[in-house]
């Protein structure tokens, strides 16, 4: 019985030992843990400056054409002739379709001959009546058969002249609508033609913003399928009238077209530019992290003088209003000040107290 108690306490006393030595490894391990430091994470980095930016008036609007019109035929008949291709420029009066007008001209012939027997007809009762051997109401009624019948031949002549179908201005045509030997219907489509240098844009302002308005000020074009594109312009019209339903003024600026990049319907931002100009914080828009609950960005605070921390500058993300846009930059109304360092690239991965290392001299893979 003695020997089974001391070999109980032996085993006891071996457990309890290792258990002992297994405690302070994990307490070890666990105190590491708390001391690990992550690496800093590499980012590039940019200075928040002011700037002077013109002010600006900015507005949503698209493209029109100076004039633009859907060509169609006011008399039905069958196309005999098309002298243009689609897509061409057509100077004003240039003959775009001809209609089959065979049975016009017939007419126009037998009213020609008819006029000329009532212009004989008339000269000789003229004579007739000088030598007062005719009365003055055979004279007149001569005179009147000739103004009908030249009425006539007046009236055929209007209709081939509107079978005959040419371009009311200069322009560029649409794509043919029509083929040859199409019968066509009183307003059948058959081209459009519009005169697209320059352009107009037209846009909307709220009433707040008629006061700074006249026309001839500058304004500004930007449109999508030419980021890098830029179309200056005036502020050609002010509408008189305000809308009652949106409490905003429709405006019409012109711009100048002449490789013909600008296309009737496109959609556009237009700028009215201002005469005075304001100072502005700005800052790239590759920085601005944008989510439905507000813009960010990540501030670079440089650890304090008497900071034991080791680790560098760290991030934290403030939340910021933003403003106007030119190009790549934007500019921030609260949140931050002049002379804030931000992350401008690598941001992605970031959270708030992490360690960071600014390296302005590379170009980041992962961000590209």
């Amino acid at each position: 019985m003695r020997k089974i108690v001391i070999a109980v306490f032996v085993v006891l006393v071996i457990a309890g030992g290792l258990a002992g030595i297994k405690a302070l490894q994990v307490n070890k391990l666990m105190e590491a843990g708390k001391a690990y430091a992550p690496p800093p994470e590499s980012v590039s980095s940019v200075i928040v400056r002011e700037e002077k930016w013109q002010g600006t008036l900015t507005a949503i609007g698209s493209i029109t054409a100076i004039q633009g019109v859907t060509l169609s035929p006011e008399i039905a008949g069958t196309v005999r002739e098309i002298a243009f291709e689609s897509g061409v420029v057509v100077s004003k009066g240039d003959l775009l379709i001809r209609l089959d007008t065979s049975s016009e001209e017939a007419q126009l012939r037998a009213s020609e001959a008819q006029l000329e027997l009532a212009r004989l007809s008339l000269v000789r009762e003229q004579k007739l009546r000088e030598q007062n051997m005719v009365a003055q109401s055979e004279l007149d009624l001569a005179e009147a058969t000739m103004k009908q019948t030249q009425a006539n031949a007046d009236a055929i002549r209007t209709i081939i002249d509107k079978k005959t179908i040419r371009a009311p201005f200069s322009g560029q045509v649409g794509i043919r609508q029509v083929n040859l030997g199409q019968f066509l219907d009183v307003g059948k489509p058959i081209v459009w033609l519009q005169t697209v240098n320059p352009v107009y844009a037209d846009f909307s302002l709220p009433q707040q913003d008629l006061a700074q308005l006249k026309t001839g000020m500058p304004a500004r074009l930007h449109i999508d399928a030419y980021p890098d594109g830029k179309f200056e312009g005036t502020l050609a019209a002010i509408n008189p009238g305000v809308d009652q339903s949106t409490r905003s003024v429709s405006l019409r600026a012109s711009f100048d077209n002449p490789n013909q990049v600008l296309h009737p319907g496109m959609f556009a931002q237009v700028e009215v530019l201002l005469p005075e100009h304001k100072d502005v914080l700005v800052i790239p828009g590759a920085s601005i992290l944008r989510a439905p609950a507000g813009d960010t960005v990540y501030v670079i605070e440089p650890p304090s003088a008497d900071s034991k921390d080791a680790s560098g500058a760290k991030v934290r993300q403030q939340l910021v209003r933003l403003g106007l846009e030119r190009g790549d930059y934007v500019s921030v109304e609260s949140g931050l000040k002049a002379g804030d360092r931000i992350v401008s690239a690598g941001q992605f991965k970031l959270r708030t107290g992490m360690s960071v290392v600014e390296k302005n001299d590379v170009v980041r893979v992962e961000d590209n």
